[in-house]
């Protein structure tokens, strides 16, 4: 299944991608796209819902807002350096284990919600990222099981100000953190749809230029083991993500170095998840 959610900022409602390509809403399951629906196997009885409710439900328009496709996870688990070619770009060694930070959860905006770059951001850059979805409570995971935790996966854009997160101290999280900086969605894919996380063309493109253009099987440390991994050091609740990293082409890693202004355009995209697209803004 298709996940996502749409409406008025913190007043979304739950929606549906049918077969079909309709678009519905479910509103009248009961149920929002949060920690709850997925610890008590939230999907698998919406689908059943769905069979005897799919044709009694509205369709939703076109030129709807889309909210974040999961309902404010308890916590966001980035990986840094996770693709070996953005690592060279870097200049940073090969990492022997997964880089790990936190994105604060009021980051969270929708897919195609405007980026503000934060008062007094010198460096805002850009990050394609393959999202997972865990499923349910997560302790101690060996790597053999760790598919069974995962609901599904989604689009993210692990924005960055890569002169708080470098040059202030050390500590990443204050780097990308600031409101708008995780655009989430427009879908949550459920696993079922997407077998192999690892082969995934993703790309993104600032004004029109693509800047990114890879594949997640540059991964250094794959969607199993990263799950099994995160798993050793914290418990991950059911909705919490896991953003797996970005590829080559970040503003960090050009030359020379560029960073959003306001007015520029940045859309990105991962195949079988859909596509984002965002306005830099400045901050008001």
């Amino acid at each position: 299944m298709k996940l996502f959610r749409f409406g008025t900022s913190d007043h979304e409602h739950p929606g549906v991608v049918l077969v079909s390509g309709k678009h519905i809403d479910v509103t009248h399951f009961g149920e929002d796209y949060d920690e709850s629906f997925f610890a008590t196997n939230g999907p698998e009885r919406l689908a059943h819902w769905l069979s005897a409710h799919a044709h009694t439900c509205p369709e939703v328009a076109a030129d709807v807002r889309y909210g974040a496709c999961v309902k404010r996870p308890s916590k966001i688990v980035c990986v840094g350096l996770n693709y070996a070619k953005h690592a060279a770009e870097t200049g940073a060694a090969t990492p022997a284990e997964p880089i790990l930070f936190f994105k604060a959860t009021t980051a969270v905006c929708g897919p195609n919600d405007d980026v503000v770059i934060p008062k007094r951001s010198e460096k805002t850059d850009w990050e394609v990222e393959l999202a997972i979805v865990i499923g349910k409570r997560a302790s101690y995971v060996e790597l053999d099981d760790a598919m069974d935790y995962i609901a599904g996966y989604a689009l993210h854009n692990d924005y960055s100000e890569r002169a708080w997160q470098l040059e202030r101290g050390g500590q990443w999280v204050k780097g990308k953190s600031a409101d708008t900086f995780a655009p989430l969605g427009p879908y949550l894919v459920t696993k079922d749809e997407l077998p192999n996380p690892n082969a995934l063309p993703l790309w993104l493109k600032v004004n029109g230029e693509l800047l990114q253009d890879s594949n997640t099987d540059d991964m250094i440390f794959d969607v199993p083991t990263l799950v099994s991994y995160i798993s050793q050091f914290m418990t991950l609740l059911p909705g919490d993500i896991i953003s797996t990293g970005t590829p080559a082409g970040v503003g960090l890693g050009l030359k020379p170095p560029r960073y959003l202004k306001p007015g520029d355009v940045v859309e990105l995209g991962i195949e079988g998840l859909g596509e984002q697209k965002q306005t830099a803004v400045s901050f008001q």
